[in-house]
């Protein structure tokens, strides 16, 4: 019997389990999750957006306006960071980290100071703000290649019924 054909690339394998981390995530609004990979296709880190640890998700805003002390913007940390942060000092050089939205520029920063050379999205969609303008020119500098994922499907269903397994 040959092997099946139709399985995931290892491109649509580790974004899936960004997209996966994100559910994690308690924004009412973006849930967004990151997972870094070496160059061996092995798992570093994930993470995803989320107050920091002992900042309780029931005590602080996840208002989108307002004054900016009572928003969620000056709280949150994105799922890249902590990504990066959850490696618990691991050697990130050469990693790529996959992320359903294309980084903001504090994240730029962190994914370059950190070694990682290749960021793979799936959205773009803040691509006119000075933020993400920044991140790739910061990018560009430093040598990191991005690259918008383009998956073979738009989902994979994901059961938890002991009865397919």
């Amino acid at each position: 019997m040959p092997k099946r054909d139709n399985y995931i690339s290892w491109d649509e394998y580790f974004m899936g389990i960004a997209l996966l981390s994100a559910r994690r995530s308690k924004d009412p609004n973006t849930q967004v999750g990151a997972c870094i990979v070496n160059q061996n296709n092995k798992i570093m880190s994930v993470g995803y957006n989320g107050f920091p640890a002992g900042c309780s998700d029931d005590e602080f805003p996840w208002e989108r306006t307002g004054d900016d002390y009572n928003t969620k913007y000056l709280y949150v940390c994105h799922a890249e960071l902590n990504a990066i942060l959850n490696s618990a000092g691991g050697d990130l050089h050469g990693c790529r980290i996959y992320v359903a939205l294309f980084p903001c520029n504090e994240c730029a920063k962190a994914i370059i100071q950190c070694g990682i050379k290749e960021v793979v999205y799936l959205s773009d969609k803040y691509r006119d703000t000075d933020g993400t303008r920044a991140s790739k020119r910061m990018f560009d500098a430093a040598g990191v290649k991005y690259t918008c994922l383009t998956p073979s499907e738009n989902s994979i269903l994901i059961e938890f019924n002991p009865e397919k397994v």
